[in-house]
Parts: structure tokens; sequence; C-alpha cells
């Protein structure tokens, strides 16, 4: 069975403006490009497509997503927020969040998206998928747009599954380089959804995604949170992974998972500082594909957050896609050798004890 995979070309018309990286420009801060620009994202559309992938996977037309689903989530106020800013020509949506005229469009276009890629897996119509979309989402919050996201898409699509298609337990993993936010307040005190974040400790929001926040109510223990300290390459990425994220998927055993998938964890991006290559992303990709197969029929489903390097991106999101999908395009990643060959890209003793730090929330995860 195919691999889907979710685009459409107005993903690249949200436009964040003139900015300087992620600050507002005007003296003595030049006018630049925002870093939640489109380039990244056509980049990695464009070499599934020069390298001969796109043409063997299955295409799944996005739909926008209905007020009722996105209001699963999201307040009304907030929703009409959004909607009331739609036509404006260059607006901040919420916290470091710009939009511009169609953003609003676009933006249900993207949770929509997501939502009709868990449908596809879910149906049998493919076997996993990969939701190229954008504007991201695991940000967002109820009430607020943050961190570039306007509404949390992976946190929607999840309500879908339970509300809509009545599962009892999915699970989220989120590896972009700051913290799921907006995605463990929308499970806060929900025991359906377990909902995992490995991050840069105090990367993005700041004083958020620490150990501590585990969950509230019926939803306690299964908030897991794995703040690793800057600087952590592959192997503290799959160290956490094997003894934290694979355990907690076991024990907790989803019917569904869908993973947040950031790039900006990747070596070089601006707005992180760990040192993830494209073989570490296929590596984590194919844990996730196992544990897929053995808990949940396979049912896997990755929507794209961030990611701000424009040249390595395309290659990290081209290991993921081979790793889906099965098929090799020959296709070598010309910065591997610089970023597999970075110093301390095995895992250091203080990486060590911030994972067997996460470890012992095992124990709070109810069986």
């Amino acid at each position: 069975m195919a691999t889907g995979f979710v685009w459409h070309e107005l993903y690249v018309w949200h436009n964040t403006g003139n900015l300087a990286g992620v600050l507002p420009y005007g003296y003595p801060v030049q006018p630049g490009e925002h870093a939640e620009n489109p380039e990244t994202k056509r980049r990695f559309k464009n070499l599934l497509d020069a390298s001969g992938l796109y043409r063997q996977l299955t295409a799944i037309e996005p739909r926008a997503a209905s007020d009722e689903e996105i209001l699963r989530f999201h307040t009304r106020s907030h929703l009409e927020k959004i909607r009331n800013l739609n036509d404006t020509l260059a607006a901040d949506a919420g916290w470091l969040t710009p939009m511009g005229r169609g953003s609003f469009e676009i933006a249900k276009l993207s949770a929509g998206g997501v939502i009709e890629a868990v449908d596809k897996v879910l149906d049998g119509t493919v076997r996993n998928a990969y939701a190229l979309v954008r504007p991201p989402g695991h940000h967002a919050t109820h009430d607020v747009a943050m961190g570039f996201c306007i509404f949390g898409n992976a946190a929607i699509a999840g309500l879908h599954l339970l509300e809509v298609h009545q599962l009892a337990r999915i699970a989220t993993v989120d590896w972009d380089v700051h913290h799921g936010n907006g995605t463990q307040a929308a499970f806060w005190k929900d025991p359906r959804a377990l909902t995992i974040s490995i991050h840069q400790d105090r990367c993005f929001p700041p004083d958020s995604g620490h150990l501590a926040e585990n969950g509230e109510g019926p939803g306690a223990g299964y908030n897991l949170n794995i703040p690793l300290p800057p600087g952590s390459g592959v192997g503290a990425y799959e160290a956490a992974f094997d003894r934290v994220v694979l355990p907690a998927l076991r024990k907790y055993k989803p019917e569904f998972i869908i993973v947040p998938s950031g790039f900006d964890a990747g070596g070089w991006d601006p707005l992180g500082r760990m040192m993830m290559h494209s073989e570490g992303y296929r590596s984590l990709t194919r844990k996730l594909v196992q544990a897929a197969d053995e808990l949940c029929a396979g049912r896997l489903v990755l929507c794209h957050e961030g990611g701000y390097n424009a040249p390595t991106v395309p290659f990290f999101g081209l290991a993921v896609l081979e790793e889906l999908s099965g098929l090799r395009t020959g296709v070598e990643d010309p910065f591997m050798m610089i970023l597999g060959g970075l110093g301390q890209q095995e895992l250091q003793p203080h990486q060590d004890q911030a994972i067997q730090a996460a470890e012992a929330l095992l124990a709070r995860l109810p069986g």
C-alpha cells in the first residue's frame, strides 16, 4: 500500500511578509524576510519532484476544515478574529504570528489537509501519510495564534479521530525543536491522547515544555515532555526515542499516531541549536513506522511544522518520505558528511542525565 502525500500550491501563498527573522523591522532593524517563509516547504516538494519520489506517492487532495472541526479545539472568538483579519494585507494574528490576505482560508486548508490525511490512512486508502501543510499548527492554543501557528492542525486532526471516528486512544509525537505547547493544551485533561514532545530545552515558547508539565485531572500522566540540552545530536534523539518515546507508546497502545514534524532540530537551523541530520530523521521515522506497525496497524501521519534552513530541510524530508514509503531514490544528501561529522553527535553525559529524568515519567503514565 502506498504512502499518501498532502500538498496544495496555496500553502506557499500564505504571506508572512517582511520581517527580520522573527522580529518586526524598523530602525535599527533592517527589513528582511520572515523565518517562516515558503522556501523550505517549496524546496521540500521540489526535491520530491526532482527525485521522482512524488510520482510514487498517492496524492491526497486537501480540503478546508469546517468551522465545526476547528471549534473542537479553538474558541469561537479565536476563529472569528482570524476570519476578520483575512482581507488585511498584513496583520498580526497573535504572538509572533503574521498573516496576510487569504491566510484564514489557507489556514483552514492546512488543518483540513491533516484531517484528510488521517481519514485516508484510517480508511485504508494509504498505509501512512505526510501532510506538507502551511501554516504550521503546534503552538496555537485554544484562543491564541502563536509562533507562526494559526490553527492547531495536529490537535484538530486528533480530535477528529476521537470525536468523529470514536477512536479510544491516539498519540502525538512532536519532534519539532520547539515545545508543542498547543497540542499539549488541547489534550491536557484528556486521557484519550498521549502527547509527547521532544524539544530543545526552553527554546520556544519561553518557560514551556518542562518535565513537570504532565497533564491534569483525568489527563494526569498522559503528557510527556523530553527537554534536551542545546547541542543535542542524533545520539541523544535516538536514546530519547528508545528509552522514553517508544516505551511510552507501547505502554499506552494508541490506535493512531500523529507526528508534528518540524525539521528545525536539524543542524544549521536559524531558530534552533540542535544537530539532527537526514539519516537521523530517517532513523526516527523507521522507529515510528515499526511502532505503528506493532501497535496500531501502521496508522501513522506526519504533519509539517517548522524547519527554516532552506538548503537542508528538503533532504531531511526526503529521508522521512523514503522511510515512510519504503522506496529509495538514490539521491544522496550532500550535507550529510558535514552535519554527520559535527562534534559530539554521540550521546553525551549531560544529555543522558536529561533523558534519565524523562524516563521517570513512564512510571506516572497509566497503563
